[in-house]
């Protein structure tokens, strides 16, 4: 077998050998979640995006946890603007002079916005779909090209030759994407015009053999006490699980129980491989069956 077959994004393995992939909101749960899940697919590198107000502390952090675990993937903690283009096109230059490609790219970066349409104004919604949507839609625009991009083996562990283009883009929104109710109207609007993102990009993409998926969480743990959460919703990307009773989960979702943050991964895992080769334009909901049984009482 040839290397270049070897290292096919159709093998039958689903393993990411080769690879490189940039995950964004990589210091969040469900963001860091991902990063342990492609890189226990095989991924050679991860970009992993925290935000630039972040501190050296969040990327080391992150860069000892992932090494510890993974010492075959290179890890690479990136603060980024992700709504700000010239910062996305600056680092997708930088992905293609280390690496000379790119495969996967995930939006798990996120916003809630405020709660009450009393609290929600102009520049809250503006925040959200900077965040939301101006996020995806830059992966969509930019991260095409890369993809498209073929190289030889480069001069870095693991490395892979990539003779063909193809490429996957996941956006990890939430259910709010197709039901309303489950927060406030800027997380709402925001998360709707995320999916028509995806939606759009299947046309934009069409003849790249370069796909773009959606995966809507429900209601996902994320180990946020109530106490330590913001409502002004301007710091977080979900709320914590204990706005719902243990009750009330067990009435309205289908599995009686919130989702984890690695059950989100493992969708994102599954796209990003080769499994989900004829897959492109979905929208995958990780909540349990809430919105199937109950969809207005669906809390994310």
């Amino acid at each position: 077998m040839k290397e270049s077959e070897f290292f096919s994004p159709y093998r039958s393995d689903g393993k990411l050998f080769g690879f490189v992939c940039v995950v964004t909101g990589s210091s969040s749960p469900i963001g860091k979640a991902v990063l342990h899940e492609l890189a226990a697919h095989g991924a050679a590198n991860l970009f992993a995006c925290i935000p630039t107000s972040s501190t050296a502390d969040v990327g080391d952090a992150l860069l000892k946890e992932m090494t510890e675990v993974y010492p075959n993937t290179k890890v690479v903690p990136y603060p980024l603007d992700v709504t700000d283009e010239n910062d996305t096109l600056a680092f997708i230059d930088n992905i293609l002079d280390d690496c000379g490609r790119l495969d996967v790219w995930v939006c798990a970066s996120g916003l809630l916005g405020p709660a009450s349409i009393e609290d929600t104004g102009p520049p809250q919604i503006q925040k959200c779909f900077e965040v939301n949507t101006v996020a995806p839609f830059l992966a969509l625009k930019y991260a095409r090209r890369a993809m498209e991009k073929t190289c030889g083996k480069k001069n870095y562990p693991n490395s892979a030759p990539k003779d063909s283009p193809y490429g996957s883009i996941i956006v990890i929104g939430s259910i709010a994407s197709t039901y309303g109710g489950c927060w406030g109207p800027a997380y709402t609007m925001s998360m709707h015009a995320a999916l028509g993102v995806v939606r759009s990009g299947v046309a934009v993409l069409k003849g790249s053999n370069i796909r773009i998926n959606a995966i809507s969480p429900g209601q996902i743990d994320i180990g946020i006490d109530l106490s330590k959460f913001d409502m002004r919703g301007m710091s977080d990307a979900l709320p914590p699980a204990q706005l719902q009773s243990k009750e009330a989960q067990k009435a309205n979702i289908g599995l009686e129980r919130v989702g984890n943050p690695i059950e989100v991964a493992r969708v994102a895992g599954f796209l990003a491989s080769g499994f989900s080769a004829y897959i492109t334009g979905c929208n995958m909901v990780v909540d349990g069956g809430a919105s199937t049984m109950c969809p207005l009482t669906s809390p994310i």
